[in-house]
């Protein structure tokens, strides 16, 4: 088996506040780190310098929906399955340019994520992500996420179990409940409670005797105290947690993915574009947003790092983007890099995905500049990526 050592980058592994100088660390054909050092490399059967650069773990972001279209205010999800798969397609091929290497899908219409990982597992499909999939999200009849092609609509437990027990036997991976209503549509509000305790608790126990994980999008009170209580792995948007709840994540080991830039981007650049009644819900709801999460993080909550990709305005080359606004709410650089370690917890996949280490896929970005100085290093577009060793942006 041959091997590749990468050589002369400074070394940010995403565990540790610090830069290691004058690092190297080798790959081998199964795209594994083999072993890391400083100082001089190692001879190997090939040698890649990286000439004084710096590597960062590749992005993992934990809420996209790649079949929506983030120019249209309603996602655009009553496209078509064949035009909704060629959208994927794109958008995953976006997402990997940015730096994302493995996404997990939080709502897709007609379960497509689940093919398309099927295809890219099996070599059929290459250039995008890793894909964690949920297929279509568990929503209320007239919920948020009750949308063409969207949501799959489910009004007690009995249809939850039935609906989840469906969707893990067709390959779903990672459930998505709407605990209640949200910004994109026009007939709820974040404080509306929808799915019930019971309806959610139903599915986290369905998902769970399979070692799945479930997220549930969950903006205001009391829907949020509801999927903690039905005992969800993570609370989506969050915008509204309270210190009660917070209490109950600590103690559960609950996440949270604030997807900071789904709610910035919209009165951001949505005024004259989206309905007034859309960038009003976000444009209320920013300042409560911003000291909420940082509150929470503040606390020792997990924070993973996500989007909401495909959400208005919120295209799929965005994710290095929620660094730099974390940090603006006031998280130190190293800590809204490490959202990205939290992702790989939550989706059960940090022995391989999150950080650099031996052992672990080799999967990473190449930056001009340092991560660790200034987040927004990570926004430089014509950065090198890298997916078990090899190079595909």
């Amino acid at each position: 088996m041959s091997k590749t050592t990468f050589k002369n980058c400074q070394l940010f592994d995403g565990a540790h506040d610090a830069i290691q100088a004058n690092s190297w660390f080798t790959v081998n054909d199964a795209g594994r780190i083999t072993a890391m050092g400083t100082g001089t490399a190692p001879s190997s059967d090939h040698v890649v310098d990286l000439n004084g650069k710096y590597v960062m773990p590749g992005l993992i972001n934990a809420h996209t929906h790649i079949t929506m279209d983030p120019k249209v205010g309603s996602g655009d999800t009553g496209v078509d399955e064949v035009t909704a798969t060629v959208r994927a397609v794109q958008n995953l091929h976006e997402l990997l340019k940015s730096g994302v290497t493995y996404i997990r899908e939080c709502g897709c219409t007609f379960n497509i994520d689940v093919t398309l990982e099927k295809l890219r597992a099996t070599g059929k499909l290459t250039k995008i992500p890793n894909i964690l999939p949920s297929g279509q999200p568990f929503s209320m009849t007239g919920g948020h996420g009750d949308l063409p092609n969207f949501g799959k609509l489910v009004d007690s437990p009995d249809e939850m179990r039935k609906a989840v027990r469906t969707a893990l036997r067709d390959g779903v991976k990672a459930v998505k409940l709407m605990a209640t209503g949200g910004v994109m549509t026009p007939g709820d509000f974040m404080d509306d409670p929808q799915l019930t305790i019971e309806e959610m608790s139903v599915a986290v126990a369905e998902a769970h005797h399979k070692g799945n994980i479930v997220a549930a999008h969950a903006e205001g009170n009391p829907g949020i105290y509801n999927a903690i209580k039905a005992g969800v792995d993570s609370i989506e948007h969050g915008c509204y947690v309270t210190d009660d709840e917070i209490d109950m994540m600590l103690d559960q080991g609950t996440y949270l993915t604030p997807t900071l830039v789904a709610a910035w981007t919209i009165p951001e650049f949505g005024p004259g574009k989206l309905p007034d009644w859309e960038v009003k819900k976000s444009a209320d709801a920013w300042g409560d947003i911003c000291v909420n999460i940082e509150h929470a993080r503040q606390r020792g909550v997990k924070i993973t790092l996500g989007t909401d990709a495909g959400t208005p305005y919120n295209d799929f080359s965005m994710t290095p983007v929620e660094f730099e606004l974390m940090v603006r709410n006031g998280a130190p650089n190293f800590a809204a890099l490490q959202t990205n370690q939290n992702s790989a917890a939550l989706l059960n996949i940090a022995d391989d995905y999150g950080t650099l280490a031996e052992n672990k896929i080799a999967d990473f970005l190449v930056l001009d500049r340092d991560p660790l100085a200034d987040v927004k290093a990570v926004q430089q577009l014509d950065k090198a990526v890298y997916k078990a060793g090899v190079q595909v942006y």
